[in-house]
């Protein structure tokens, strides 16, 4: 083949490529609604217009973070295993010579723009902060919540981002997580876990005898609508892991772990209805959107390797465990309004664990590393920032505040201002 003919191949190939993996991103950019909508569901009428400001204004810090800092942290020239080197700001000038050692046929040669790859990355941070949100809506302060996002977008979630998959000791140790059960998922649920330590229950949650007393989402068609939303992004957030759609094995290899992620979810939704079925003898819709979301985030790690069926299993244990998680964590007295500790952190600890049944390639050892590494550094860093935070602004609302709904406190405005009711 004459070198203007490979260059035409190379010049497609690199096209397609670019253009899927920004169309995957746009997928997963599309989870920042998703998890608004699914927020905006679950928590009480009076709180629903500071959930949403808190999704759109976190989505907007992470993307600035990331430019800034936070992509070339995870994503360094250099540095240890451990710490990543600094560098400052998003450059599109890699992408000439990227491509022009395509076109040469260099080995270990990018297939796609590094500003393309930087879109794809920027919409999983916003997603792992996105985690956190839920976790401690209804009596945390807005701008509290925001400065947090600031640190966790630009420094904690790049450093253990770093060492999974830029090249740090965890990609050194064989830790296999193919979309981010653990670097993702895992992460933003250890934030939110410290978070929710810090802030403690919300008033009335949780009576002097051990009772449990509910507080019911003022829009469950928004939550269901918000969780379709998600598992629609999910498409994007697994198969762009893929990072290419243009050769025979990259595409098929797309094509299954559509299907998996599909899979996964629909077995996460039986498998929760199911439980709480035997459990208390009815359905429970909350619990059959946070089975989906616990499959699909059980198979994060893992959605290329599995056959259907052991994806829609996988998916299925998820399912399972996160109905028993959010019950235990309610008996502990540890408030997630809308079950993202669960969902997220309890989901993406089995997504990370069950790799090595459907990847030989994956150890037992080493997947249990990776989760004790990314669990002790975003704990320890959360509680310091929430800590810090609680001195200086403070974190949580008054009493009065939150019985009148952190909507007119922290924002001024209600989401229905036309009902009277609370």
């Amino acid at each position: 083949m004459d070198s203007t003919a490979a260059e035409g191949l190379a010049n497609l190939a690199y096209a397609l490529d670019t253009f899927y993996f920004l169309i995957a991103g746009a997928f997963v950019m599309l989870m920042a609604a998703g998890f608004a909508m699914l927020e905006a569901g679950l928590v009480r009428a009076k709180n629903t217009a500071e959930i949403l400001t808190k999704n759109i204004a976190l989505f907007s810090v992470a993307c600035v973070m990331f430019m800034i800092i936070g992509y070339n942290l995870m994503y360094p020239g250099g540095g240890t295993p451990y710490i990543p080197e600094i560098a400052f700001l998003v450059s599109e000038s890699v992408d000439e010579a990227a491509f022009a050692a395509l076109a040469a046929g260099e080995e270990g040669a990018s297939y796609y723009s590094g500003m393309a790859d930087f879109f794809f990355q920027v919409v999983f941070v916003a997603t792992a902060m996105s985690i956190v949100s839920g976790a401690v809506a209804e009596r945390m302060k807005l701008f509290s919540f925001l400065t947090f996002a600031v640190v966790f977008t630009a420094i904690i979630y790049p450093v253990q981002g770093y060492w999974n998959w830029g090249g740090g000791w965890l990609s050194s140790l064989g830790y296999s997580d193919y979309a981010g059960s653990g670097t993702v998922h895992l992460a933003g649920a250890v934030a939110a876990f410290a978070g929710v330590l810090m802030l403690g229950a919300r008033r009335g949650k949780y009576g002097p005898n051990g009772q449990v007393n509910p507080m019911p989402g003022a829009n469950l068609p928004l939550a269901t609508l918000g969780t379709f939303i998600l598992w629609f992004g999910w498409f994007g957030f697994n198969g762009g892991s893929e990072l290419a759609v243009a050769s025979f094995a990259s595409a098929n290899n797309v094509a299954a772990v559509f299907v998996n992620t599909n899979m996964a979810a629909s077995g996460g939704v039986v498998a929760a209805l199911l439980t709480v079925r035997i459990l208390w003898g009815k359905a429970d819709l909350t619990m059959a959107l946070n089975g989906a979301l616990a499959g699909l985030v059980a198979v994060t790690a893992s959605p290329l390797s599995p056959s259907a069926l052991e994806a829609t299993l996988i998916g299925a244990a998820g399912g399972v465990l996160v109905v028993f998680s959010i019950i235990t964590l309610d008996k502990m007295k540890i408030d997630d309004p809308v079950g993202a500790i669960s969902v997220h952190g309890v989901a993406g600890i089995l997504g990370v664990m069950v790799v090595p049944v459907t990847n030989p390639d994956a150890t037992y050892i080493a997947q249990a590393t990776g989760v004790a590494g990314i669990f002790v550094w975003v704990f320890v860093t959360s509680i310091v920032l929430w800590t810090i935070l609680k001195v200086v602004m403070g974190i949580r609302v008054s009493e009065q505040e939150e019985y009148e709904g952190v909507d007119i406190a922290e924002c001024g405005l209600e989401a229905y201002p036309e009902f009277t009711g609370k």
